[in-house]
């Protein structure tokens, strides 16, 4: 096992969290999805330019908490006996859905696959603002120091819910074969939709993001994905008098928070070396997770690409 800049693997196995847990953290969360249930989502379905003769694919666009208009990429396999399961994909930050190409490893398989655009980040959704496209960052603190109910995440954590609901209405998904993927961001979105929606069967994430944010600055890791967090109490509260505050508010979207409502198995793959998603706060997530769980651990590798991993997961989510 290498030097960890983070610490022992022993450790990390009983390592419970920095992040305080909000008092109203449930009641929060469950005013949230009872605001996502009454809900119009209003899904529209249009042809994308692109086909094949074993995927029909379409722009799939649903009203999300807010107003906002989401969308997603929607591949459905062609000539396939139903019911069938299906895949909600998610990305990573700053990101989009990816190319249609990159999803039809799992409609070879027979699977439905919907893939995510985050609300301003790299794809067609609208922002709460009702603008389309490009944010880039700064989306762990939109809405920090106002109320809750503001947090950015919030109505992220809900579209990935509420996408997975729609998906598992779509005639000819079995609604209880249903799996969720995706890697840094899209990790800790996979931990957040099976937590929201838990019929989620199997969830893979791969180095979640948005877990354990207090944990993250006192090993002084806000940089890069997180560099917003420093930013902000430079900017705002440069001497740290409202800390216990903020890192209380940003508790309600933290992953870790949500991992015990997971009902399905779940497959976290964790690099050691990863400086972006330490692992210390990755496992803040997985010890809390109450389901059937397992490891993918990657000693000499960080943020970056896993070799075999994709395969793995691939073969995880056949089972469903």
């Amino acid at each position: 096992m290498p030097l960890l800049f983070d610490m022992p693997f022993e450790r990390l196995q009983t390592y419970e969290g920095r992040n305080p847990r909000p008092p109203d953290f449930d009641a929060y969360w469950d005013a949230a999805l009872a605001e996502m249930h009454t809900l119009a989502p209003q899904i529209e379905l249009k042809p994308a330019e692109f086909q094949t003769p074993v995927a029909e694919c379409h722009h799939l666009y649903f009203t999300g908490v807010g107003g906002a208009r989401i969308h997603a990429k929607l591949l459905q396999p062609r000539g396939v006996p139903t019911p069938h399961p299906a895949v909600v994909v998610f990305h990573g930050y700053s990101g989009n859905a990816g190319e249609w190409t990159d999803h039809l490893a799992y409609v070879a398989l027979g699977y439905t696959v919907a893939a995510l655009d985050c609300r301003g980040q790299g794809g067609l959704s609208e922002d709460n603002g009702a603008v389309q496209g490009w944010t880039l960052r700064g989306h762990i603190v939109r809405g920090l120091g106002d109320a809750p109910e503001k947090l950015y995440y919030r109505q992220v954590f809900l579209d990935t819910a509420q996408l997975a609901r729609i998906v598992m209405g779509l005639p000819g998904v079995d609604p209880d074969r249903v799996g969720a993927t995706g890697r840094s961001q899209g990790g800790g979105l996979t931990l957040a939709c099976a937590a929201l929606e838990p019929r989620i069967k199997r969830a893979a994430p791969v180095f979640p993001f948005l877990c354990d944010y207090q944990r993250v600055w006192e090993i002084d890791q806000a940089k890069d994905a997180y560099a917003e967090l420093k930013e902000w109490f430079r900017r705002f509260d440069p001497q740290h008098q409202r800390a216990h505050e903020i890192w209380t508010q940003l508790g309600h979207i933290d992953v870790q928070h949500l991992a015990p409502r997971i009902r399905g198995e779940v497959l976290l793959s964790v690099a050691l070396s990863d400086t972006i998603c330490p692992p210390s706060t990755q496992f803040a997530a997985y010890n809390k997770i109450r389901a059937p769980k397992s490891l993918l651990v990657y000693p000499d590798f960080g943020h970056e690409n896993l070799p075999g991993n994709p395969d793995a997961i691939f073969q995880f989510m056949a089972g469903l």
